[in-house]
């Protein structure tokens, strides 16, 4: 289970290494958007130098409205745990987004008042 933190707009944050196709992990703050419904939306600027392999792309409605994205199969630690994931990268992300697919394997836990935000299984 990883704990998290709540953002100044209440927003929930989580801290995910990613790990590029050489094997370097870089550790980020990802938001949790549960209105994102794959796994992980990067800005397409943050991607260089993971040399993740390129899958296809494809049109999704945003809240800004429909926007094309490049797939992309990564790779990500999460609680200890490797993941290899789809990844999702569009012009204009303006944070790196966990989406709800995270939720079909692990357990969401927001309380606000006690200041609790984990996920985990």
């Amino acid at each position: 289970m990883i704990s998290g933190r709540f953002g100044d707009g209440e927003e929930l944050i989580f801290e995910i290494e990613l790990i590029a196709a050489n094997g370097f992990e870089l550790p980020i703050d990802v938001v949790l958007d549960t209105g994102f419904s794959d796994w992980l939306a990067i800005d397409q600027q943050d991607l260089e130098g993971f040399d993740w392999e390129y899958l296809g792309e494809r049109s999704m409605l945003m809240a800004r409205g429909v926007s094309n994205f490049d797939i992309y199969a990564g790779k990500v630690r999460i609680d200890g745990e490797i993941f290899d994931i789809p990844v999702y990268a569009g012009d204009g992300v303006p944070e790196v987004l966990l989406g709800r697919q995270w939720l079909t394997n692990r357990r969401l836990v927001v309380d606000m008042p006690s200041g609790i935000l984990t996920l985990g299984n």
